[in-house]
């Protein structure tokens, strides 16, 4: 299969040979650790579940009201400041946005209403909406769009480590003191970020949008946002994070009080489907790398190989209602959803291949904010289908099989309208580019 013209957001194409500058990979772990405090602020809620419904007696629909409204600003907060970045350095909105997330913790160290939890999740989510986005189109300004999917797949792992590190550590603060001081450890952890951000957080050298915006065309917005690899995008990746946010708010609880576990198992039950998703999101961004090194165009190398997996991830999740024993379930559940990780590795990727770089902050804003909007459905649709259920077990069974038929709906719709390579010929009605050959392989790492 012969590559096809793959016009990077800078202008260049993925035959280009660009050297990666030095200081990239620093840059690289640093947001590498910054969406690992991230997700760790995400899934705190999820692993004190049950000691916060018990100490707040909440129901099940006010647990999910919580989970949910972590995401009530998530998408508005997204898109602000995507056009932000198309203007301010992302040195320094990464600082804001980690000072934000740090601060939003300490409220609850003592003793906290229902109203005050609520409102600081709002905070925080409004703080970490914009977090991938921005993080990835720093990353971009280090790296030709060749070399970008392993990045975007480490980037993408802070979130799985983010889990995999900090359960065991949170939920030894929960069981051996409070769910109270987990959330106080975490914004310690947020500030040491901070502080070694400033000392070696720098912006990236390969592109500067004010230079692009006065030398590259802009494409209307319109036309980027109703684009068939752009809208494709989003339904992919709406599916994904469907399964993603159940995870982070219903995952422990249903262990708990779904399966019976105690919450010290639970800790470390709870780590599995990060582990395996873990796996899934290194590999997809090796292969996409190496597949491209051989010559196959994104259509394949990005779009086919992201969104295959969202597919048979559904299929197995909605087998977990029909397996007899608790360890074939978590099995049906940690598999399924940790497929969905692949999705992750190369939609931003795509969207960089035909985005102008003066737009692509707003527009990686754009899709983060709408793909999350299924963080405010689906742990709200969960809680009331546990409410509405003869039994809490058929509840979670039912809120899973949502989950699974919301999967493979959204990587069908992946598969028939992911087409990056062509895309940019599309919006501006010219010929695809044509690379120069590519001079051997692009090495994954």
């Amino acid at each position: 299969m012969s590559a096809q013209g793959m016009p990077s957001a800078a202008g260049t194409t993925a035959g280009t040979s660009k050297e990666t500058p030095k200081g990239a990979w620093t840059v690289t772990f640093l947001l590498f650790l910054f969406m690992l405090v991230n997700f760790a602020d995400k899934i705190v809620v999820g692993l004190a579940g049950v000691p916060i419904m018990t100490d707040m007696k909440l129901s099940a629909e006010q647990f999910g009201l919580l989970g949910s409204s972590f995401f009530f600003l998530f998408s508005i907060s997204a898109i602000v400041v995507g056009f932000i970045v198309n203007k301010v350095p992302t040195r320094w909105v990464l600082l804001t946005l980690a000072v934000i997330w740090a601060l939003a913790q300490f409220p609850m160290v003592g003793t906290v209403s229902f109203t005050t939890l609520l409102i600081c999740r709002i905070v925080l989510g409004a703080g970490e909406g914009p977090a991938f986005s921005v993080a990835a189109h720093a990353i971009y300004k280090w790296f030709p769009d060749e070399k970008r999917t392993l990045p975007t797949a480490i980037l993408s792992q802070g979130s799985a480590f983010g889990v995999i590190l900090a359960v065991p550590a949170l939920n030894w603060v929960i069981v051996n003191h409070s769910w109270h001081y987990a959330f106080g450890a975490l914004g310690v952890v947020g500030l040491i970020w901070v502080a070694a951000w400033l000392a070696l957080g720098k912006e990236g050298p390969l592109e500067s949008t004010q230079v692009a915006a006065a030398t590259e065309p802009a494409i209307p917005y319109l036309q980027l946002l109703t684009s068939r690899t752009f809208i494709g995008c989003v339904a992919a990746t709406f599916g994904a994070y469907w399964a993603l946010s159940l995870g982070l708010t219903w995952f422990t609880p249903f262990i708990v009080k779904g399966l019976g576990f105690s919450q010290s198992q639970a800790g470390f039950i709870s780590i599995l489907p990060w582990v395996f998703g873990a796996t899934i999101v290194i590999l997809t961004g090796w292969i996409s790398q190496v597949m491209m090194a051989r010559g196959y165009n994104t259509r394949v190398a990005r779009g086919v190989l992201g969104s295959v997996p969202l597919v048979i991830g559904g299929l197995i999740l909605a087998m977990m209602p029909h397996v007899q024993g608790a360890g074939l379930q978590i099995t049906a559940l940690v598999v399924g959803t940790g497929l969905c990780g692949a999705i992750y590795v190369v939609c931003p990727p795509m969207l960089g291949e035909f985005t102008p770089v003066s737009q692509r902050g707003a527009i990686l804003a754009i899709y983060g904010a709408l793909y999350t909007l299924s963080g405010i459905i689906a742990p709200n649709v969960m809680g009331t289908v546990i409410q509405r259920a003869g039994s809490m077990l058929d509840g979670y069974m039912t809120g899973f099989s949502i989950n699974a038929a919301v999967m493979v709906g959204s990587g069908l719709l992946g598969l028939l309208l992911l087409w990056p390579n062509t895309e940019r010929a599309r919006l501006t009605g010219g010929a695809p580019a044509q690379p120069a050959p590519l001079k051997g392989a692009v090495s994954p790492t």
